[in-house]
């Protein structure tokens, strides 16, 4: 079967399933597979279940006609799941919003996402479904009455921001920044900017459009050669043109408020629910972004004040007599240090540092890991440091260390910690949001 062929079985049926537990009536069930799992092995049960089709890449032996003729079978499903969302995405003329970098692309998306919506019907990228099967699936969720789309990109290795640009297809794209994430997978920094520069690679052999932050000088080289660029910056007076947003920190304890600088206007503040000055490029992007979309520069104020992020990124808890900084969903030493330097400046009492181990950051993870032990020693006057994973098991002398989060849970739900603020960061697999219950 061809892929116009099944994309005509799609707009029947445009309701996309990869996991079976979760089937409804009519859904189209990709039977993915990995090393862990094989998704062909449930694909009878879920035409049994109200499947529509299956589509899958193995023979799976059913006997029952009334089941074999709903089973489409493709060389490879992931494959066909990504041909599919091309093929979809083809059948669009807008605007096609691609956002990567190390840190904040999520807060980013979210934040352009909720600007655009005031004027226009965008779709976007649910959650953290920015990999290679997150993306097609968003592709693929999005119907005929968009007007604008906005997709993330994540990556941890050389040519995958390439290969979702050539289904994706953007017309415009951001890269947030290039940091000190997935090391292990990009061979150090150099190669986080080549792998996250591969949008602006996309762009600029296709005639797209990008925005960059001013502020960090290697994206002046990353955007040469691409005509359409535009420029948002923490510095009114830079020099970068065209300059389509630019502010400054006007407080940020806790919430970030930015006051918006430009020569012929009088200043404007916005004022966010988002924790942590590092979240300036964010706002002033999702700024950026409204402007060049013709959004009054109140709606696009109103839009942003009325955010509030609940996926473990830059969340303010309050909890009993605790104020819990929660940023759990991502850590690299760029956000670590971010996080770290933005919580010491703050004005409060009986500060505790609550920080897991960094993923992927292959032979520079305990050098890393050391620089960190260095930047909490010289800054902040911590109440207690509470380290947990494996990579500060050698680093924790005069703070508390354990393996993991339940470990850490038992001992911190002994420690009865009150009137503290709290800073609660780490990669994802540490699960340190399930050390909330006990704070």
């Amino acid at each position: 079967m061809s892929i116009a062929e099944l994309y005509e079985i799609y707009r029947k049926y445009p309701s996309i399933q990869t996991d079976s537990r979760k089937i409804r009536q009519d859904d189209l069930f990709f039977a993915l597979k990995g090393p862990n799992f094989n998704g062909n092995l449930y694909a009878a049960q879920a035409i049994k279940d109200g499947a529509a089709y299956a589509i899958i890449d193995e023979p799976v032996g059913v006997e029952q006609e009334a089941i074999n003729q709903r089973l489409i079978q493709v060389p490879d499903v992931l494959g066909c799941l990504q041909q599919l969302a091309g093929h979809h995405r083809k059948t669009f003329d807008i605007p096609f919003i691609a956002i990567t970098g190390s840190n904040g692309k999520t807060t980013t998306k979210e934040l352009v996402h909720t600007v655009l919506s005031t004027s226009y019907k965008t779709y976007t990228t649910k959650g953290n479904l920015n990999n290679h099967i997150g993306i097609p699936l968003t592709l693929l969720s999005i119907k005929a009455d968009a007007e604008v789309a906005v997709i993330e990109m994540g990556a941890n290795h050389l040519k995958e921001i390439a290969g979702y640009c050539t289904y994706t297809q953007p017309t415009i794209g951001i890269i947030t920044n290039c940091g000190k994430a997935h090391l292990e997978g990009f061979g150090g920094e150099a190669g986080v900017r080549k792998g996250k520069g591969e949008l602006f690679d996309y762009l600029r052999a296709t005639n797209g459009t990008c925005f960059a932050y001013a502020d960090y000088p290697y994206f002046t080289d990353m955007t040469q050669g691409i005509d359409h660029k535009y420029w948002y910056s923490g510095n009114a007076n830079s020099n970068k043109t065209p300059l389509i947003a630019a502010g400054s920190i006007d407080k940020s304890d806790p919430f970030l408020i930015i006051k918006l600088q430009e020569h012929h206007k009088a200043d404007r503040l916005i004022h966010t629910q988002l924790v942590g000055a590092y979240n300036l490029p964010n706002v002033l992007c999702a700024v950026a972004i409204g402007r060049y979309f013709d959004i009054s520069e109140e709606a696009i104020a109103k839009a942003i004040a009325t955010y509030s992020p609940s996926n473990s990124r830059s969340q303010l808890i309050s909890k009993d007599s605790n104020r819990i900084i929660l940023d759990a969903y991502n850590a690299n030493p760029s956000s670590m240090q971010a996080a770290i330097e933005n919580f010491a400046r703050m004005q409060a009492e009986n500060k505790v540092l609550v920080l897991g181990g960094m993923k992927e950051l292959g032979p520079d993870s305990p050098l890393e890991h050391a620089k960190l032990m260095e930047l909490i020693k010289q800054i902040g006057d911590w109440r207690k440091v509470i380290l947990i994973g494996p990579e500060f098991k050698d680093l924790a002398s005069g703070y508390l260390w354990f393996e993991d989060q339940k470990e850490a849970a038992r001992a911190i739900h002994k420690m009865d910690i009150q009137n503290s603020y709290i800073l609660v960061k780490g990669s994802r697999s540490n699960g340190l949001e399930n050390l909330l219950s006990f704070l």
